[in-house]
């Protein structure tokens, strides 16, 4: 069975909340955005269908309902909440239609309607120039097997702010996973070029990352420690991983958390160090800190490694009960399927 590695993300980004509403009260669609901060999709739900019956903005609302449908991995039914809010929308779109539309082709694309999600993009792109869909709407490509389309969307975000290093970033993690890894390694070859005279030690040491010059990035990233946070840890310790040191990874990943406050991210990937070193059940105490911490980012992963903690230290029943509960909340998730076929057997 495999770990959920890497930094985690929140499957749900809030960039706009409730703007456009002018001096009307929306307390039920405040108190549902509320809840989807939580994580409490159902929760949220429940609001919203409070703000539908009080006659709150329907606009907002169907929004919000859209999004809490994508946190319950619902994506039909959160396709067609999202479709309603933008029925709403008259005159020039703003940036509360662009972020709908961003949450619709997710929606779209985690249907299987690749289609519709490259649809879209080209509205927006449309209307404007926007770096984001641009590299979204390549990755879409790649998985149509459209390399040049993607490539020259690429280009075009780029262009658009080449310092951008999370966009090629993303960029390059597309393109691996389409098998276009060294094409990928280009484009972050390129960037380290054209900011040689300006790109920080944080940004630096993580493109060395993905390009596996894991020297130069331990070198990077030790000067980037005390600056960049949590991320810049997070880059240290898994190049130590990566340099198979994972002794000092882990000292990195608890130092750190010794003079923070606990963080999801790394409390996973110190997880994951210590299943690495054989360490199971220091590895489920580290993913059962994640989970109680609230409003997580990184709940997904930290569950399903702590699936992985208990399988590796053969207690299959209490892994299978954990699963067949993981899966209520991510039925989507082919892997954890296939595993739980194989827990059923144990």
């Amino acid at each position: 069975m495999r770990y959920r590695t890497g930094i985690c993300i929140a499957v749900i980004c809030m960039c706009v909340l409730l703007t456009g509403c002018g001096n009307e009260k929306q307390e039920s669609t405040k108190q549902g955005m509320a809840a989807i901060e939580a994580l409490d999709y159902q929760g949220a739900l429940t609001c919203f269908e409070k703000a539908l019956a009080d006659g709150e903005n329907p606009e907002l609302v169907y929004r919000g309902q859209g999004i809490a449908y994508i946190g319950l991995t619902q994506y039909a039914d959160a396709a067609a909440s999202l479709e309603k809010a933008l029925s709403y929308c008259r005159g020039i779109p703003g940036s509360l239609e662009y972020d709908t539309n961003y949450y619709l082709a997710m929606a779209y694309y985690k249907n299987g309607e690749i289609d519709k999600a490259l649809a879209v993009y080209d509205a927006i792109l449309d209307l404007k120039k926007d770096k984001t869909a641009y590299c979204l709407r390549g990755i879409l490509e790649l998985e149509k097997d459209n390399y040049d389309r993607a490539t020259a969307d690429f280009d075009k975000a780029i262009s658009l702010d080449p310092t951008d290093y999370d966009c090629l970033i993303d960029i390059y993690t597309g393109l691996e996973r389409f098998g276009y890894k060294d094409a990928g390694k280009e484009y972050l070859v390129q960037a380290m070029a054209a900011g040689e005279q300006t790109i920080n030690s944080y940004d630096k040491g993580r493109l060395y990352y993905y390009l596996e010059d894991y020297e130069e990035a331990r070198n990077s990233l030790e000067q980037a420690r005390d600056l960049g946070g949590g991320d810049a840890v997070l880059y240290l310790g898994r190049t130590y991983e990566a340099l198979g040191d994972y002794n000092y990874a882990a000292s990195v990943y608890v130092t750190y958390l010794e003079k923070h406050d606990d963080s999801p991210e790394i409390l996973n990937q110190l997880g994951l160090c210590r299943m690495q070193k054989g360490e199971y059940q220091e590895a489920l105490e580290a993913f059962q800190r994640g989970l109680a911490i609230e409003n997580n980012s990184c709940l997904q992963a930290l569950k399903f490694n702590e699936i992985t903690a208990y399988e590796h230290l053969t207690q299959y029943k209490k892994a299978a009960v954990l699963m067949e509960s993981y899966l209520q909340s991510y039925p989507d998730d082919s892997e954890a399927l296939r595993e739980y076929e194989f827990l059923k057997t144990r």
